[in-house]
């Protein structure tokens, strides 16, 4: 008899016989995924390093650390390949989700051929929420009015609060939640800070869960926006790093590398490759310079310690809900170290962007901003090398500063060997299949009707009973901006490919890793025929996964005018009184528009913001103050202004600003307040890419555009409406704002 229908039905209930169906939960435990961004191999105290991280150090202790570990070198393809256990460029990741290349391989979304965890455990039955960087959807598609196809609950979760691109402010995030955009609960001078905030989300989700559903496991996903740049962090923290990193990136890496060999992280015999070439000795910097680049340091460490404080909250938390002995934790990175901070490093991230050297004595004097919600500070490359020690090069590289990174398994009662060091080979495609293993949910052929690609990774769940098992990985090919590496059988080819060089000139390195776990001793010309041998069965893997055609661009596609087709492209738009933030990747595209206007249809109290655009770093903002209209725009720290007056009277009256663009990427400006126009005035820097935060209308909710006002500075009075209009580059019908 099926066991969802009634045993008998009569005329009436009296006469009828009821059957409740009883529910079979999913029997697997529950699993907590923790993913670190931009945290190098050698960051945690369990891996080498002098940063304080004694909860993640429990967890190790308790569980498993790989040692051998691998991941895509960056974070959207990263997180493609731990999502779905297939490849990134399989799947459309093949650089980040802010980007559509054109390629099968480069879309930037997940292809539905290849379902994510999240979706195939929740249709097994477990609940399932997701708390913090999400960067798998297309951001061209992260706006107010969706569409919601490819975020975290499109693709298989319940609920999610955290934030979608890249990176944010960690004291005024671009936060989501479900499907909405929201504001953090407080603000910086309050405490607030975002990985508090995560984490305080994620005790929540499971304290309802387990109030409401005991019987059903969980999976619970938490993509921190820690490490990443901006690096913030609680001045109580700051103040227990200060002075640490006086001694210089030499000798903090020197210090890791020797923790390493002692703790066996690394081989015996292990060495310590070169200083990277665009890393300085530190000996050879100024007294000022070293100061810049130990503070920087210093934001970095602060906020990892931060946020192992708060991971040791969320281990509290299952440890008094009973969770703890169930739940499979995993914890690892997107990919090693990065280097955009340059030489010295940058207190304002939004120069390396747009290709210009950090302002050295704008550094200087902010040294005490840094770490707190005034800066938006990155590390020097000399520190990113400390941080992937013993590895060479960094993220975006294929070798193994770039590809190496930590993997902590904890399983209360269930490895056989708690505290040990693995070696197996093992990448960040194993670890949906490991998920799979231990749950024992398998994932189907078809989901939801789609037809599914195999999985790529292999379980690691193997080493668990065995940790000296080898590893049943035999190949994984590598490849990012045309850097490319092929792994096999304990040797790797690679090669650091130039921008723009012939991919077919590129020289390629050779490493036994088995006796060469740093990649010093270069074998490309003692054994030929090896390499060779790898580099043709690179070429055949990049067949096989649809790797090609081969794509160096990464900056200037993400700065790029919008692609055929998008609502970009548009030249009005209009927003009107409680239009939700408008994220990054969908604001109007000034930056491409020889010409732009801004204008605001406004009548009643005139005070406050008109429209913001981007955040203390860079951006501009139209505002009302003190009877007059007023113009800021802040090329990193390089800020232009201008003033009208405006009449204190509740009439209705259009303001606003016309901007037009010259060709050297200066600018010239003239605000006006209904008939009467101001001069023109000129903006000597116009950033080709100019915000890292997105915009608001009728306020400045996060990081605070002018120095002028206190955020939010909502517009009192009434907003009809604000009209962008843009003449796109190539107009057929063009027209220029009237001189």
């Amino acid at each position: 008899m099926n066991n969802s229908q009634p045993a008998h039905l009569g005329l009436t209930y009296q006469t009828s016989e009821a059957r409740f169906p009883a529910p079979t939960p999913p029997s697997g435990p529950n699993v907590v995924l923790i993913m670190f961004d931009d945290l190098g191999f050698a960051d945690l105290g369990c891996y080498g390093s002098e940063i304080r991280t004694p909860n993640i150090d429990a967890l190790a202790a308790s569980g498993q650390r790989y040692s051998n570990f691998h991941t895509t070198t960056l974070c959207s393809p990263s997180r493609a390949c731990l999502l779905t256990g297939r490849n990134h460029h399989a799947v459309g990741m093949r650089m980040l989700s802010n980007t559509d290349s054109g390629w099968p391989s480069g879309r930037g979304r997940i292809s539905r051929n290849a379902a994510l965890i999240s979706e195939i455990l929740q249709e097994a039955g477990y609940n399932t929420f997701a708390t913090g960087k999400w960067h798998v959807a297309p951001m061209r598609e992260v706006s107010a009015a969706g569409p919601y196809g490819e975020w975290p609950l499109g693709r298989g979760f319940n609920q999610f609060y955290g934030f979608m691109n890249g990176a944010t402010d960690h004291f005024y995030p671009e936060l989501v939640h479900d499907n909405h955009f929201t504001v953090p609960p407080r603000g910086p001078e309050d405490g607030y800070h975002l990985t508090e905030d995560l984490i305080d989300r994620a005790t929540s989700y499971i304290a309802d869960h387990i109030s409401q559903h005991p019987e059903l496991p969980f999976f619970h996903y938490l993509p921190l926006g820690a490490a990443h740049a901006p690096h913030h962090a609680p001045a109580t923290n700051m103040d227990a790093v200060r002075g640490r990193y006086d001694v210089g990136w030499d000798e903090i890496r020197r210090q890791r590398y020797e923790r390493q060999l002692d703790m066996g992280i690394i081989p015996p015999g292990t060495q310590l490759p070169p200083q990277n070439p665009d890393a300085p000795a530190w000996d050879s910097l100024t007294d000022a310079e070293r100061r810049v680049a130990a503070r920087l340091q210093e934001a970095y460490a602060a906020m990892v310690e931060h946020t192992d404080q708060q991971i040791g909250r969320l281990i509290e938390s299952l440890r008094e809900t009973g969770c703890l002995d169930d739940t499979l934790v995993i914890l690892t990175s997107d990919n090693g170290a990065a280097m955009e901070g340059g030489r010295l490093g940058a207190y304002s991230r939004i120069r390396f962007f747009n290709g210009l050297e950090e302002d050295f004595d704008q550094v200087l004097g902010a040294l005490d901003e840094v770490g707190g919600p005034l800066a938006d500070s990155h590390y020097a490359t000399g520190w990113a090398q400390a941080s992937n020690t013993p590895g060479r090069w960094y993220k975006y590289h294929t070798h193994g500063g770039g590809v190496r990174d930590p993997l902590i398994v904890s399983w209360p009662d269930k490895l056989s060997s708690p505290g040990t060091i693995l070696q197996q080979f093992h990448h960040i495609t194993d670890i949906a299949p490991t998920i799979y293993e231990v749950t024992g949910v398998n994932p189907p052929d078809n989901y939801r009707g789609v037809p599914q690609m195999p999985i790529h990774g292999k379980s690691l769940a193997y080493t668990f009973a065995d940790p000296d098992a080898p590893t049943v990985r035999r190949v994984q090919y590598f490849e990012m901006f045309g850097n490319r590496a092929l792994w096999a059988d304990g040797w790797k080819a690679v090669t650091r490919h130039f921008k723009d060089d012939d991919y077919s000139e590129a020289e390629w390195e050779l490493y036994h890793l088995d006796d060469d776990f740093s990649e010093s001793t270069n074998l490309a010309e003692t054994h030929p025929d090896k390499l060779r041998e790898l580099v043709n069965m690179w070429w055949a893997e990049a067949g096989k996964y649809d790797v090609l055609p081969l794509d160096d661009r990464s900056v200037e596609l993400m700065s790029a005018p919008p692609n055929p087709g998008s609502p970009l492209l548009r030249e009005t738009f209009e927003y009107f009184a409680g239009t939700s933030h408008v994220e990054a990747s969908t604001v109007p595209p000034f930056e491409y528009a020889p010409e732009h206007r801004i204008e605001a249809d406004i009548s009643g109290e005139k005070q406050g913001v008109l429209l913001a655009y981007g955040g203390i770093a860079s951006g501009f903002v139209l505002y009302l103050d003190k009877g007059e209209l007023r113009y800021e725009y802040n090329a990193a720290g390089n800020v232009t202004q201008a003033s009208l007056p405006i009449a204190l009277d509740a009439k209705r009256v259009t303001v606003g600003i016309d901007f037009v663009l010259n060709a050297d990427r200066t600018g010239r400006g003239r605000i006006y307040v209904g008939e009467r126009q101001g001069d023109w005035f000129d903006i000597p820097v116009v950033f080709r890419f100019l915000a890292l935060t997105g915009m608001d209308i009728a306020k400045n909710t996060l990081s605070p555009i002018s120095q002028s006002f206190n955020p939010p500075f909502h517009l009192v009075g009434k907003l009809h409406k604000v009209t962008v209009t843009l003449v796109q580059t190539g107009d057929t019908h063009r027209r220029t704002l009237d001189d």
